[in-house]
């Protein structure tokens, strides 16, 4: 009988330690982490105490994703299971909404938004982050720490499957993070890695994925292009940026499509219609000055992003 959340008993581990912990200092942001180990599968949920501005930025052909279109945001919340794992980002809405006495005032709705990923790959159940879940991540959400690895969202994430069907094989890849303060504006951005394409380091080598399970040998796509048939579906790369900096909605949305786009240069290929990838980019619009010009910001956040991305990519 496949194992399913219908038929086990389902057992939360909380802020679960990853392979390594990235400490940063971003006030009233806090960060939980909830896994069904045995299933090997979780969620990551960012909770921010004070309303925050948002855009979201949103590529490839197999989105999952709920409250893009928000203009502020409570929670955003990372999840493996594919579709079923929305029911996790709606696991922290209900969390927050008993946070609010379960107030019905329109001011006291809590905006939960999220994306997930298909982590179904290697793992043998039908398990999928569930209400319960989410609940329990946002619940125990702590400041200051995000755990790295194959936790949270990223317990089941994989990389590189772009040439499965000619013996190069995905890799196990996870969750990472990059922190950077430049005066008082603070940048962070975190990262579920679960692409189509191989992961490339800063001198353009595949580190993570299209592996050859014989010879260990990694290869770009590009290396063997007339051989990329039969493509690997279920792959989605989701990523959080959360900044201080007080910014307009219009550039920051411009900020989240300059990072975006910069993430091909350690995913390879990305965006691809066998990919839903989502960026998240939030302000907690406390700094006003000095700022750093939206280009800047995104040149700051382009390059933790992939370090977020390699992070990510050492996951054993």
């Amino acid at each position: 009988m496949i194992k399913t959340n219908d038929n086990l008993q389902l057992d939360a581990a909380i802020n679960r330690p990853g392979r390594r912990t990235l400490e940063f200092d971003i006030p009233g942001f806090n960060i939980g982490t909830a896994d069904y180990v045995d299933a090997e599968t979780g969620c990551t949920v960012f909770h921010f105490e004070k309303r925050a501005k948002m855009v979201a930025d949103c590529r490839g052909g197999a989105i999952g994703a709920i409250g893009t279109h928000y203009p502020l945001v409570d929670s955003i919340c990372f999840a493996g299971g594919s579709a079923y794992g929305q029911e996790a980002i709606l696991g922290a809405g209900a969390e927050l909404h008993k946070r609010a006495n379960y107030s019905t005032d329109w001011q006291d709705i809590a905006l939960a938004a999220g994306a997930i990923i298909y982590d179904y790959r290697y793992r043998d159940n039908a398990v999928y982050p569930d209400k319960a879940l989410g609940r329990a991540a946002i619940a125990n959400a702590q400041p200051g720490r995000f755990e790295m690895g194959q936790v949270g969202a990223g317990f089941a994430a994989s990389a590189g499957k772009c040439l499965w069907e000619k013996g190069y094989e995905g890799e196990r890849t996870g969750q990472g993070a990059a922190f950077l303060q430049v005066g008082n504006v603070k940048v962070f951005f975190a990262v579920v890695l679960n692409p189509f394409g191989a992961i490339l380091d800063r001198q353009g080598e595949v580190v993570r994925g299209n592996l050859h399970p014989t010879t260990g040998h990694r290869i770009k796509l590009s290396d063997a292009v007339e051989d990329a048939a039969n493509p690997q579906r279920g792959n989605t790369t989701v990523s959080l940026l959360v900044t201080n900096q007080k910014i307009e909605r219009d550039m920051l949305k411009q900020v989240a499509n300059q990072i975006h786009a910069s993430m091909a240069r350690a995913i390879d290929p990305f965006h691809t219609i066998f990919d839903g990838d989502v960026l998240f980019a939030v302000t907690t619009d406390e700094i006003e000055a000095p700022q750093l010009p939206p280009h800047a910001l995104g040149a700051i956040g382009s390059d933790l992003a992939w370090d977020a991305i390699l992070a990510a990519a050492d996951a054993e």
